[in-house]
């Protein structure tokens, strides 16, 4: 029963550093990255649509997005749900493409992005600690129930948190790279 509630526990967690880490490509570093557009829906024939769903979406070079819508009719509602994300950028519409340049990022940019890594941190070390909490109290659950005794229940919540530990330290480790990445000129 205890492995049970380890092997969920670190299955949740390891969800937990996924989701840190999915959220890091949201944020811009010195290369700019397609997925600062996940997330952009556009006006489909009424429906809301990823971009990536409407057009061929490319990084060309450090500083250069394209999209290639595949109908020409979409130009104006791509170019209208890029103004209405506000990622900091207006798209430039040339008729075939648009294309988004973004300009360098200035230090002050990456030190707000880096502060925007360390509150996705934060947040997921949280979630971590959550987690360490609902286990806790199912083998708590399990002490009450009589199935394990009151010494492997200490022990159990021992290791439950030399789980949270190492998945915490992931986390800062995770961060530690994001922020090396985000600095780096």
């Amino acid at each position: 029963m205890l492995e049970e509630v380890y092997a969920q526990t670190k299955e949740h967690m390891d969800k937990a550093i996924d989701a840190l880490k999915r959220d890091y490509k949201s944020l811009r570093t010195g290369k700019v990255s397609t997925n600062i557009l996940d997330g952009i829906k556009v006006d489909y024939y009424g429906t809301p649509t990823d971009l990536s769903q409407v057009g061929s979406v490319l990084a060309p070079d450090a500083t250069t997005i394209t999209i290639s819508p595949w109908e020409k009719n979409l130009l104006g509602p791509i170019e209208k749900a890029i103004q209405t994300a506000n990622i900091g950028v207006n798209p430039n519409n040339d008729g075939v493409i648009i294309k988004l340049f973004f300009p360098p990022m200035t230090v002050e940019q990456r030190q707000e992005t880096a502060k925007q890594a360390k509150g996705m941190t934060d947040h997921a070390k949280v979630a971590i600690r959550n987690i360490r909490q609902n286990s806790n109290t199912k083998i708590k659950n399990l002490l009450k129930d009589k199935a394990i005794t009151e010494d492997e229940s200490k022990k159990a919540q021992d290791e439950i948190q030399k789980i949270t530990d190492s998945y915490v330290l992931k986390a800062d480790d995770t961060f530690k790279a994001k922020e090396a990445e985000i600095l780096k000129v």
